[in-house]
Order: structure tokens, then sequence, then C-alpha cells
């Protein structure tokens, strides 16, 4: 049987048709945004992506991608600038070497505490400083990742009082010339390598060792190929949680609202979880065999900011953010 199709019924299809395809490919579907980092999945803050991925399942799908599977670590800035990633967790490091002044916010015993760190942010100092990366990079900096306080960790049971013990200490430091420099001002001699290689570096004695948090040396098992750990406290370890520009500007200034709530929300969790993990993993690792030792903490300070103080980096600060930063309660 034939069906008549009379004019009106034609030109309501064909608005239809219109309106369907005014909408923006976006908005048709719910978009998905690929996480990637190099942390593992079993990091705290996994479990904070997964947090965030509930909260704002209503609009977007996460899609995480951990242990630099989907991006090398280092690369992750580049591919949010090229739309080739929607959601990354970018090291300061890797913004310092396209924003050469974002590498104050990189060097050792700057910032005193998480609680510094967050002051810092939430402050106009830290607008200033997210609104030029912003800028220069056409990124939508959401947060510092706090992960904990970056300590040394060695293979062999030699006894660390000051930088001075530290000549000749291979240690692993993620590639990249702030993060060699940190390395230098702990007084060791610092060799790039990938966190993913790190394990069985320690395992082989390609390096004597690494400096990372205590949940990470957790997180990846650094402790099984570790005799002891050297509680410098040389760096408040935080990333920057990022979207690429596109897909910030694809949302509603309401949709930002919300998201950017969600990301606190998440974010603030992850704090509280790291600190907390920091404590009882002292003494879960004193039970699993290592040695924790503190050296001199202030000789180790000391050595640091004067080779940072010495370096062409600090050339590049903003003039008085260092004190102004020191001077934040």
């Amino acid at each position: 049987m034939k069906h008549a199709v009379n004019r009106r019924t034609a030109l309501k299809a064909g608005a239809a048709l219109a309106a369907a395809s005014a909408i923006p490919v976006w908005a048709q579907a719910k978009p998905t945004l690929r996480f990637a980092a190099v942390f593992s999945d079993k990091d705290i803050r996994a479990e904070m992506i997964g947090m965030l991925a509930k909260d704002i399942e209503g609009d977007f799908k996460v899609e995480p991608f951990y242990n630099a599977s989907l991006f090398k670590q280092g690369t992750e800035l580049v591919a949010l600038q090229r739309d080739n990633l929607e959601m990354g967790n970018i090291a300061p490091q890797d913004i310092s070497k396209q924003v050469p002044a974002w590498s104050i916010l990189t060097s050792a015993y700057l910032f005193r505490d998480a609680n510094h760190l967050n002051t810092f942010f939430a402050s106009d100092l830290g607008a200033q400083m997210k609104k030029m990366a912003e800028d220069q990079l056409k990124v939508k900096i959401l947060g510092p990742t706090f992960f904990g306080t970056r300590q040394v960790g060695l293979r062999s049971k030699k006894k660390i009082t000051t930088p001075a013990d530290m000549a000749g200490v291979k240690l692993r430091m993620p590639p990249g010339d702030a993060w060699q420099l940190l390395g230098r001002s702990l007084g060791a001699n610092p060799v790039p390598m990938a966190f993913a290689e790190t394990y069985t570096g320690l395992q082989t004695g390609a390096i004597d060792g690494q400096d990372n948090p205590l949940p990470n040396v957790n997180a990846v098992k650094f402790y099984e190929v570790m005799s002891q750990i050297v509680l410098t406290s040389h760096l408040i370890g935080f990333d920057l949680l990022a979207v690429n520009q596109k897909t910030w500007s694809s949302m509603s200034p309401a949709k930002q609202k919300t998201f950017q709530a969600a990301v606190d929300k998440a974010l603030k969790w992850s704090i509280e979880q790291h600190l907390k993990r920091e404590t009882d993993l002292a003494a879960d690792f004193k039970q699993k065999g290592l040695e924790i030792n503190t050296p001199d903490v202030n000789a180790f300070r000391s050595y640091a900011q004067k080779i940072y103080l010495a370096s062409d980096e600090a050339k590049e600060w903003p003039k008085g953010m260092l004190e102004k930063i020191n001077a934040l309660k």
C-alpha cells in the first residue's frame, strides 16, 4: 500500500532534519574525555579520576589511560595542545619547557607542605601563574594534583646525612632539564629515566635510587628493590589536571562551573588520602624491612637553594615571586 506524502508532512520532516543537523556533533552524543597519566591504576589519583568520572557522567564519559599507555611521559601537554587528548595530568616541569617562568614552581624546597601549595594556587599569585600558562599554552588548568612529598629511595644502605653524601649516586629523575636540575640540587648524579622503567632500573643496578612520594613508592612496589628511604622532603609533589581548550570552550558557562566544582571535590579528596597514606606508609615500609632515615634537611635545603639561585632557570623567575611565595601563610 502506498502512503501519500503531502507538502505539510514533507516540510515538517525537512525542518526536523535541519534542526538535527544544526546541533553540534559534541552535543548530539555524550563526549568522551580521554585522560592520560603516567601513574598506575593502583594510584590514589586513579581513584580520584574515577570519582570525577562518576560526578560528571551526566555530561561526559571519561576514558582513562594509566601507566603512560596512551602517551609517554612528558608528551601529554603537547597532545592536549594538538587536540589529540582531552584531559591529562601535566607535570609543572613540562609546562616550564614552554613557559620558562614556571620553572620557579619546580624548584626544591619551594612549598612547605600541601596546605602551602593550595594556598598559593588559590591566591592572586597562583592565578597570575595559571593565566600565564593558559595564555601561552592554550590549555585550561583545573587545579594542582598533590601526590605527596618527594623522598629519596636507595638500593644501598649508605648513610646519607648531607648532600655531600649523595655524590656519585645515580639518582633516577624523569627526563627534562628541570628534573635534572632537581637531582643535582640534592648533590646526586641525575639519570633521566621514564617512570615505567624505574623498577627494572633499581632491580638491575642501572640506577642507585629514585625520588618519589611514599604513595608512589607503594603503588608500583619500588620498596621491593630498595633498602632505605631518606626523608629529604625536597619537593611537594604536584601535577596539574588540565583539559584542552577545545573541550573547555565547548562547555557552557554553567557546565564549566559544574565541571570545575566536580574537579575541586575530587582534588580535595585526593589530598586528604595522600596525606593520610604518607603517615601510614612510613611505618609499613619499616615492617617490610626498609630503613627510614632522616638526614640534615636544613643542609639539603641550603644546598638546593644555592644551586637554584645560581641556575639559568632562576633568571626567568618573575621578579619578587620567590619572596611572595615564601611569605604566604
